[in-house]
This record gives C-alpha cells, sequence and structure tokens, in this order.
C-alpha cells in the first residue's frame, strides 16, 4: 500500500496494484481497474515514484527473507506463527455438508 493525499489534505492508502492509469488533467486522477476515481494532491511524477518505492520495497524484502531464516514465511499456508505451537494444532478438519 503506498499513501497518497486527498485534495482536502486526507491521507489514505492505496494499493498501487489495482491502478490502471493515473492522469494529470490538471490534477492527478487515479484511476483503479474496477473503474473507482480518486483525485489526489500528488504529481503524477511523484504518484509514479512512490509505486516505484513501494515496489522496491517488497523486492527488497523478499530479498531480506531469503537471507535471514527467521523472516521467512511458514511453509504450511495460514499456519499460524505462535512460539512453541506447531501448525497442526491450529488445524480444522472440514466436513461435507449432510443433505
Amino acid at each position: 500500500m503506498i499513501l497518497v493525499t486527498r485534495l482536502n489534505g486526507a491521507v489514505f492508502a492505496l494499493n498501487p496494484d489495482l491502478v490502471e492509469r493515473v492522469d494529470a488533467t490538471p490534477d492527478t486522477v487515479v484511476s483503479l481497474l474496477d473503474g473507482t476515481k480518486y483525485i489526489i494532491a500528488e504529481s503524477v511524477p511523484r504518484f509514479i515514484e512512490l509505486v516505484r518505492e513501494h515496489r522496491a520495497s517488497v523486492i527488497a524484502l523478499a530479498h531480506q527473507m531469503e537471507d535471514d531464516p527467521e523472516l521467512e514465511p511458514p511453509t504450511e499456508p495460514n499456519a499460524a506463527r505462535v512460539p512453541g505451537e506447531t501448525a497442526s494444532n491450529n488445524v480444522v478438519q472440514l466436513q461435507r455438508r449432510k443433505r
């Protein structure tokens, strides 16, 4: 998520992966894939810089996780990382509905 500013000064978080395009009309208008539009105070070049910084930080964190085993995510999907607990303690068995 990146932090951007509405014209009234309110800051909000935006998922840059959902951005379709950014226009300067003269205000900066961010159009999302679902058609939602936001007018923001940042310029188009500043918005692009924020997206680049966000993506670079994701890549940098991924490299850190490769180098530091304590930062690696659990090997099982949705496995809790509670000290002293194994993932099998948190497994909920699913059952078919009776018709």
